[in-house]
């Protein structure tokens, strides 16, 4: 049984792999199983749904993840939530060599009409996202219509800073996001 669970998640990590680095139209069968080094049966065997099953079960992967690590770093505040997101896409970057992205926003942007099933996904992860940030601004007195925009600035600072952080092969833009965010943040929180 531990080996078909393994075979089963490294396939789903590959996947996840291939939506940061290629988006979700470089997440092919073929290109699964090449990165997880699974025989071809294994997606017979564990995605009976083929490509859309693999897809669906890697982006809820992604996004759970990716939540986990905004819900833990809001429990600190709003500030140190946008420290740890510009940290852990800073790593990411890096250690990828400027290869991997969002693989949330991959879907989002680069999904194929096979893919469109996946748009609700994308938007409850993305949703996830903005709740948590606007708890923590609100945890921190600010008050909750600017809450709810400062979360959706700073949510689409980030992704696009992450875009160009691959396109400049650099964590600069990144770094000045994340700087202005948290004068903007502490600025607001002192004034309300």
């Amino acid at each position: 049984m531990g080996a078909r669970t393994d075979t089963r998640q490294k396939m789903l990590y590959s996947a996840v792999e291939l939506l940061r680095e290629r988006g979700s139209a470089g997440v092919t069968i073929d290109a699964v199983l090449a990165r997880s080094e699974a025989p071809r049966g294994s997606v017979y065997h564990h995605f009976r749904g083929g490509r859309a099953e693999i897809m669906t079960e890697s982006l809820a992967l992604a996004g759970d993840a990716i939540s986990a690590i905004i819900d833990k770093a809001v429990e600190q505040g709003s500030v140190a939530a946008l420290r740890r997101f510009g940290q852990f896409w800073n790593t990411l970057l890096e250690q990828s060599d400027f290869e991997a992205g969002c693989p949330v926003v991959s879907v989002a942007v680069g999904s194929s009409p096979d893919d469109r099933h996946l748009q609700p996904a994308v938007a409850g992860i993305i949703q996830r996202w903005q709740a948590a940030l606007v708890a923590a601004l609100e945890a921190d007195g600010v008050e909750s219509g600017r809450a709810i925009r400062l979360a959706t600035m700073a949510i689409a600072a980030i992704e696009g800073a992450v875009i160009l952080c691959r396109v400049n092969r650099s964590t600069t833009a990144l770094d000045d996001v994340i700087a202005e965010l948290e004068m903007m943040v502490t600025a607001v929180v002192a004034a309300d």
